[in-house]
């Protein structure tokens, strides 16, 4: 299923605009669906993995540096665009919460597809993951408190209680599953898809009456949040001169927001038209990914054939 995320993603996505009752039931249980997801992420995080990343500590942390820099920028200066134009502030808070919440497990996925350098993914998931329960809601209070009041300490105790406590479980439990270890790895990815999938879509039907009133300019400013993501991610790469596959990494870490935390926040903490770019971005780059894993990785094997 998890090869499958961006047909499935954008096919639920589609069938929760045009019947939204389908995904409402899960109102109530969004916050576990994404605590599953990191649960499936403690599962298939292997420790040797992210050892062999570590060799390399400062490029673990520049891309991490990166993450909650770049992305929380460019989600601010959407939010201002936004609030510019006349859209709601409570509608671009939206673009700071997605800006600001980095690392998630479809990044991982994306990454191995492209024939990028999978342990540094992993190692950047698992270090921007423990930094999230502080940086995230830090970074929303302090980028946000320009368009309303933000709930600092219950965000980082959602964000404790939704992504440190079921990743630490699922890396506790991984050591005990002995001979369904493997299993327990193939099964993982595709839970975690699909607890992401019902967590969009149900986003996508609570403002299912908003979208089709959607300025265009959001839209545009998510389409150009996940692009410049991208740019920018590969261009710093670059800057760092990291060679081809770890550029193809930092890219796609930077373009990929972890958008299901940042729905699940703007759900908890804030209106459900808050979670619409969130949903929406959540969506369009999972597209906007599997289609530059072929791209990319093409152009690995070009430049590796020469």
């Amino acid at each position: 299923m998890s090869r499958q995320l961006a047909p499935l993603t954008l096919a639920s996505a589609i069938t929760a605009y045009l019947y939204p009752p389908l995904f409402l039931v899960f109102k109530d249980y969004f916050l576990w669906f994404f605590a599953a997801t990191m649960f499936a992420l403690g599962i298939v995080l292997q420790p040797e993995e992210a050892r062999d990343a570590m060799r390399k500590p400062g490029r673990i942390a520049l891309g991490v540096a990166t993450q909650f820099t770049i992305m929380p920028l460019l989600g601010f200066v959407a939010a201002s665009l936004a609030v510019a134009q006349g859209v709601s502030p409570v509608l671009a808070l939206g673009f700071i919460i997605v800006g600001c919440a980095p690392g998630a497990m479809a990044s991982n996925v994306i990454t191995y597809l492209a024939g990028g350098a999978v342990a540094f993914s992993i190692a950047m998931t698992m270090l921007a993951t423990v930094l999230s329960p502080l940086l995230t809601p830090l970074l929303v209070e302090w980028l946000g408190k320009a368009f309303m009041d933000i709930p600092f300490w219950p965000m980082m105790q959602t964000i404790l209680l939704t992504v440190a406590l079921p990743l630490a479980l699922g890396m506790l439990l991984r050591r005990h599953l002995g001979k369904w270890k493997e299993q327990a790895e193939a099964v993982a990815p595709g839970i975690a898809a699909l607890a992401i999938i019902i967590i969009c879509s149900y986003a996508v039907a609570a403002n299912a009456d908003r979208i089709s009133e959607t300025p265009c300019l959001v839209i545009a400013l998510v389409i150009l949040l996940n692009g410049l993501g991208y740019l920018l991610g590969w261009l710093t790469a670059s800057l760092f001169r990291f060679d081809l596959s770890h550029r193809i990494t930092l890219s796609i870490e930077i373009g990929m927001q972890n958008a299901g935390l940042g729905v699940a926040l703007a759900l908890k903490h804030f209106q459900a038209e808050t979670a619409l770019p969130g949903a929406l971005f959540a969506v369009w780059c999972i597209i906007t990914a599997a289609g530059m894993t072929r791209i990319l990785k093409s152009r690995a094997q070009a430049i590796g054939g020469i």
